[in-house]
């Protein structure tokens, strides 16, 4: 599968707010050991005569990291900085335990502001595996440490991580309840663009009146038997599915509609609709990961398609899917030009097209997936075609 494209409005987010985390983390960090010790000075109650052997390296260490956060951020990467931040500054602090405190468990007290910083802020970043990491990972170091260091003294540190991951949880799921309100809207305005740019096009050739819609039905099924797609992927996919023949709409309609054979030329122009469509939304977000689908669905696995004659895995693959469900629909579907073919034919033709017109694995998986594509089609012909936008697609 192609690299995910992330939303550059995303990216910047989450770049911003690690940001704001690193700014935190050395101000709270330095700040607080500045203070305490200044204030432990006039109250000698709280002076801290405990060992902390390696107090000082983990500064050094923690500082060091600077450049290694710079370097995930110019890869793109900053939402794995405070992953790496976490888990080396949870270990050094165990280490910096056990090594300070294994000959004098009695002695042993632990927790710090920073680790309070750590539950309290890991909700900002909207992110359930960094809040599971941050619980679970101090939950595990202080249970380490009281195993290793044989002291009960790691109880109320455990009560307090449960307490304030408890308040975190909270904090996290009204943060994520609010992302999918706006991330719900955001996909209605979609669908209704989608909706309304297929009822365009259908306008202007009434003979693909539900072309779009079982194509992408199609598709649908036999990218779900095929396993590889998450659910993000293949509503983005569903979407492209339902645009792959966008740029008909450049067509002239004497070409469009033409009842006879077409002339080169007029051939020619019709093969322009799929460069034409991928471009009309080379700027759509939530298509960036299937565009390859409208700009490749024509092209052949022997290399004889259009428009850039790929061949082979050449061939994006959720344009090989598309390719076997458009070919499908159009057999099915009655053309100025031409009757329709019985859905038992069309399947016979597209086995024959295996290994020269389409992906052969794929031809299997279409095999599997025929009676549902049967149902799509009984349907439709009924006049109620099948809803396949949907807010969630699993």
């Amino acid at each position: 599968m192609k690299k995910e494209l992330i939303d550059p409005n995303i990216r910047k987010e989450e770049a911003q707010t690690v940001k704001w985390f690193l700014v935190l983390f050395y101000t709270i960090t330095i700040v607080f050991d500045i203070s305490y010790s200044i204030i432990s000075q006039f109250i000698p109650s709280l002076k801290d005569d405990a060992p902390d052997i390696l107090r000082n390296y983990i500064y050094i260490i923690m500082f060091a990291l600077i450049p290694f956060a710079f370097y995930l951020y110019k890869k793109q990467k900053p939402h794995l900085i405070k992953y790496y931040y976490f888990i080396l500054y949870t270990f050094l602090t165990l280490l910096n335990d056990i090594i300070s405190f294994y000959n004098h468990p009695d002695l042993y007290k632990s927790g710090n502001v920073v680790e309070v910083f750590w539950l309290l802020l890991a909700p900002i970043f909207v992110s359930t595996p960094f809040f599971r990491l941050v619980s679970i990972g101090l939950l595990i170091r202080y249970i380490a440490a009281g195993l290793i260091l044989q002291t009960p003294n790691v109880f109320l540190p455990i009560v307090l991580i449960v307490i304030l991951s408890l308040v975190s949880f909270i904090l996290l799921n009204r943060f994520q309840s609010h992302v999918r309100a706006v991330k719900t809207s955001y996909d209605h305005q979609v669908i209704g663009i989608v909706k309304g740019v297929i009822a365009t096009l259908e306008l202007k050739d009434p003979y693909t009146r539900g072309h779009s819609e079982r194509v992408a039905s199609y598709a649908l099924e036999l990218a779900k038997e095929c396993g590889k797609l998450r659910e993000e992927e293949l509503k983005s996919f569903n979407y492209a599915c339902l645009l792959h023949d966008i740029g008909k709409i450049h067509i002239p309609d004497q070409i469009l509609m033409k009842p006879t054979n077409l002339t080169k030329e007029e051939y020619e122009v019709i093969k322009s609709h799929t460069i034409v469509g991928a471009d009309a939304v080379s700027k759509v977000v939530a298509l960036n990961n299937s565009i390859d689908v409208i700009r490749s669905h024509h092209e052949r696995w022997d290399g004889k398609g259009y428009p850039d004659k790929l061949k082979g895995e050449e061939i994006p693959y959720l344009a090989r899917i598309t390719a076997i469900a458009d070919a499908f629909d159009a057999m099915t579907s009655t053309r100025s030009y031409r009757a329709a073919l019985t859905i038992d034919e069309a399947y016979k033709r597209i086995i024959e097209g295996k290994g020269s017109q389409f992906d052969p694995k794929l031809v299997d998986e279409f095999q599997k997936v025929f009676p549902a594509w049967e149902k799509i089609h009984s349907t439709s012909k009924q006049g109620n075609p099948p809803i396949i936008i949907k807010e969630s697609i699993s």
